[in-house]
């Protein structure tokens, strides 16, 4: 198996983490309407996959001021191109 493919199946093994990216799809930004989303994810679970999918290139973070400032999370167009794998297990659940 090719080494990319290899890093990005890991990626998407971890617990949580093809659901943060379907929430983030359903359009989910923030951390609690990712928690609300998901359910019952421990705080520092969705935090740890938000931070690796961000550096991984699939989330982009987004500091957005005021008072209090906030964190917005949005696809870049490399967590996009996961709509297909996203479509794929939609229609194996049904």
């Amino acid at each position: 198996m090719p080494e990319e493919v290899r890093r990005a199946a890991d990626l998407l093994e971890r617990r949580w983490t093809v659901s943060i990216i379907w929430a983030s799809h359903s359009g989910a930004v923030r951390f609690g309407e990712f928690a609300q989303s998901l359910g019952p994810i421990p705080p520092a679970t969705l935090a740890t996959r938000l931070v690796e999918l961000e550096n991984a290139g699939v989330l982009e973070r987004t500091l957005v001021p005021g008072r209090p400032p906030r964190t917005e999370y949005r696809l870049t167009e490399r967590g996009r191109a996961l709509t297909g794998l996203l479509n794929a297990l939609g229609a194996l659940a049904r």
